[in-house]
């Protein structure tokens, strides 16, 4: 017995079917966006270490930093950069001797901070003080996704020494993603000032 043609109806239905349990099985084009997140980022374990150096300047440094020298910069001898190389950061410092010329170095440092105002959303000033270190200056933080510099300062003891430092990173600034890391070197940098004495040219 010859089984009858199915009719286009049924041929369509079961088309139909067939495209539904495809799709069905496909498991959909269901999407969710996550949560922004970052990678983790692994921090040392704070050590430091006294730079000993004839520099007319010492305190105590991260030991899993490295000191170098900004060839560039000719003529000042105790320039140095202290570089975190896991994190493409670096604390540039810069020392001037002062010659009655202290305001000037101040104010320097202050427009330096404030150049960052147009991508900053808070800048937060803190005053250094230490009469027995004979040690005087202000931080500055600076807050902002895509700030250049995320913390700066300046040190002197208002007659013979003045120290300038500024915390930079050699990637595209996204200070969200970096700050575990640019809390953990504020740490390490006001360490430092706190551990900072003056010593005479030799």
């Amino acid at each position: 017995m010859k089984k009858k043609p199915r009719n286009k109806n049924q041929i369509a239905f079961f088309a139909f079917l067939w495209l539904i349990l495809l799709i069905s099985s496909c498991g959909g084009n269901d999407y969710s966006p996550k949560p922004r997140g970052y990678i983790r980022i692994d921090l040392p374990e704070k050590n430091y270490v006294k730079l000993d150096t004839n520099f007319p300047y010492t305190f105590e440094y991260p030991a899993y930093t490295k000191i170098t020298r900004n060839p560039s910069v000719s003529g000042h001898p105790y320039w140095i950069n202290i570089v975190y190389p896991g994190y493409k950061g670096k604390v540039h410092l810069s020392y001037k001797q002062v010659n009655g010329n202290l305001g000037k170095y101040i104010e320097d440092s202050y427009k330096m901070a404030m150049q960052h105002i147009p991508k900053a959303n808070a800048i937060k000033e803190t005053v250094i003080r230490s009469s027995e270190r004979h040690v005087y200056g202000t931080t500055y933080r600076i807050g902002g996704t895509e700030a250049a510099s995320p913390y700066q300062f300046y040190v002197t003891d208002s007659t013979d020494h003045f120290l300038r430092g500024a915390l930079y990173f050699n990637v595209v600034p996204n200070n969200d993603s970096l700050r575990p890391v640019i809390d953990f070197i504020i740490e390490d940098i006001n360490h430092m000032l706190s551990t900072l004495h003056w010593k005479n040219y030799k």
